[in-house]
């Protein structure tokens, strides 16, 4: 058994546009392994958000290897690249993804309509489990738009967790926050990943990063820097530091 959760091996990517040639990715090898916390970075342009696409099975590459927790994505067919997404992966997004005329819950609920192994009565129970995890059990029912930025994403993030995935991949997941929700956002990464959670999240800002236990720097589709972080910042002790702002919800 090996620990390694995302394997790529010389991983190229080129996009045509018309006769011009874009290098999006210039022979990347890395690993991350179970319970790590990267943080990938880099200006626009860099390649860190195509590197994401491709490990969260939403793109290919022109050339090199994949492996996702052992298995070698370039070898499966769509319909297995989509089944591998929902059951190895959970995704959160900078603009959180919900449905907007859907409780929090049934938003929650969502990937487990796809996965054959979860029955209609453990559907709710993992669903509500999540929500807890998230410390939003209380706000199930409501909607989006009766939830707060910071609410929102916790739900996004419960949607990730719901079904067990080996990784969480999370694009920009503080960029629509203020400062202390960000920082809560981080906190409840940090409980996850003490639990062996893997996430890695795609952030330009190095105050988010700090968080992590490792920063991938790119630049121009190669790693610049891979460095590990010896003494990351704990968001919940800056939490008791950073004073709550009332926000108006929408009840």
């Amino acid at each position: 058994m090996t620990d390694v959760i995302i394997s790529t091996r010389h991983l190229v990517k080129i996009y045509k546009m018309g006769d011009l040639e874009v290098h999006a990715l210039r022979g990347i090898d890395m690993e991350i392994r179970k319970s790590d916390f990267v943080a990938i970075m880099g200006k626009s342009g860099s390649g860190k958000s195509t590197f994401m696409n491709i490990v969260g099975c939403l793109d290919v590459p022109t050339r090199g290897e994949y492996f996702l927790d052992g298995v070698d994505v370039g070898k499966m067919n769509k319909d297995q690249l989509a089944q591998l997404r929902n059951n190895k992966i959970g995704f959160v997004f900078q603009s959180f993804n919900l449905l907007s005329r859907t409780s929090a819950l049934e938003n929650v609920e969502l990937p487990l309509m796809y996965n054959s192994k979860v029955s209609s009565h453990a559907l709710r129970e993992k669903a509500m489990n999540a929500l807890e995890s998230v410390g939003l059990s209380d706000r199930s029912h409501h909607l989006p738009s009766q939830l707060s930025g910071g609410e929102q994403q916790r739900v996004a993030i419960a949607r990730a967790l719901v079904n067990d995935p080996v990784v969480i991949l999370a694009d920009e997941p503080t960029g629509n926050l203020d400062t202390r929700t960000s920082v809560e956002v981080m906190d409840i990464f940090q409980q996850l990943n003490k639990k062996g959670i893997t996430v890695v999240i795609v952030t330009h800002e190095p105050d988010i990063a700090a968080y992590t236990n490792r920063n991938v720097s790119f630049r121009d589709g190669r790693i610049l820097k891979d460095l590990q972080v010896e003494h990351p910042r704990k968001a919940s002790d800056e939490l008791l530091l950073i004073p709550v702002i009332n926000e108006e919800e929408t009840i």
